[in-house]
């Protein structure tokens, strides 16, 4: 029974077992995006129950956004009710595991996400205690338990057997929708599932372990002349490039690296890199990699050689009027996707960059 207590506790059943077919769905009460608290009650009306296990960060779950969706659109007039529970515990899920995603899995990320991709079903959070999660038991994000009239579990699984966007439908989960409401036995019951693992409260040690292998890694600052910072802005590689102009002396910028060193943390494995740019003077260098250092910024670090600081403005972007701090986002090849001058929104930035990236495998 330990485990089965809230997240205080701290016991937890990591990766319980699915529901077995056959099983009367345990009953919940979880708060929704909406505003409302959500019980198994709140859909008693429903032919058919659909829960889906998703979560915002999962490159799985969010290539399959778009067919959970029209799966609710087609099937709401028949009777059936789509639910969407996000089991994770933010806490538990690392910076680089973000690299997929423009936003965590946080109820506030959640409430972004159902806003921007218009959400036509309940999207429910699980998180803070897990405790639903834990009674039905998903593998992995996401992972569709069906129930019938009387909320016995009648298919679990996956939604359909192909990840790539636009190449499937949902079948797997249509048929077994079609096969109740037609009144017939689900002609396939039990489907194993691929996605994401749950983020279970038990491994934020790994995210905090993860945290101070970061604090471990080295963290420099060259000197770079005009020539190479001319090159660097051409951004002749295969790498989305995010360039941040800043000074110790600035404050906004020194406030704001934390932000950048959370993005590169998210997005290195990926095709892309975060090099910072110092306007501090040359003989100030030791002072801005002390800072640097303070801040874990194990990026790229350069400060510029010289202390004309117009000739760095027009290197930078004959767009920057000049005011610190200056910021560019470059897709390969030279092209200026993103420039501001002035502190970052991060949430603008992150998903300029996954667009850019990709969301999916």
């Amino acid at each position: 029974m330990c485990c089965l207590l809230l997240l205080a506790t701290q016991c937890f059943a990591a990766d319980p077992k699915p529901l077995a077919i056959g099983a009367q769905a345990p009953d919940f009460s979880l708060p929704g995006t909406d505003g409302k608290t959500y019980t198994l009650q709140s859909f008693a009306d429903a032919r058919v129950l659909a829960i889906i296990f998703t979560c915002n960060h999962c490159p799985t779950a969010q290539a399959y956004e778009d067919r959970m969706i029209a799966l609710t659109a087609d099937y709401k007039a028949k009777g059936v009710a789509v639910v969407a529970v996000s089991p994770n515990d933010p806490l538990a899920v690392s910076l680089d595991e973000l690299g997929y995603s423009d936003m965590g899995d946080t109820f506030e990320e959640m409430r972004v996400r159902v806003k921007e991709k218009g959400y036509n079903f309940p999207y429910l959070y699980d998180g803070e205690t897990q405790k639903m999660a834990l009674a039905y038991g998903p593998a992995a994000t996401p992972h569709v338990f069906v129930f019938d009239k009387q909320r016995k579990l009648q298919y679990t699984g996956r939604l359909d057997s192909s990840e790539k966007p636009g190449s499937a439908n949902a079948e797997d989960t249509r048929a077994a929708l079609d096969a109740l409401l037609a009144g017939k036995p689900v002609p396939v019951a039990k489907t194993k599932t691929f996605g994401c693992s749950i983020k279970w409260a038990d491994k934020r040690q790994m995210a905090e372990r993860a945290r101070a292998q970061w604090a471990k890694e080295e963290v420099t600052l060259d000197l770079i002349d005009a020539p190479a910072l001319k090159a660097l802005l051409q951004n002749d590689t295969d790498k989305v490039r995010l360039v941040n102009v800043w000074a110790t002396w600035c404050g906004p910028c020194v406030m704001e690296l934390p932000d950048f060193v959370d993005i590169n943390r998210m997005y290195r494995n990926r095709d892309f890199e975060f090099i910072t740019i110092s306007a501090d003077k040359p003989d100030k260098k030791d002072k801005a990699l002390a800072a640097l250092k303070k801040l874990e910024a194990s990026n790229t670090n350069y400060l510029f050689n010289s202390e004309d600081k117009y000739a760095l403005i027009e290197l930078i972007d004959p767009e920057w009027q000049g005011a610190l701090p200056y910021t560019l986002l470059i897709e390969p090849g030279g092209k200026v996707l993103y420039r501001k001058q002035g502190t970052i929104v991060p949430f603008e930035m992150k998903k300029a960059i996954v667009e850019k990236v990709g969301r999916y495998y």
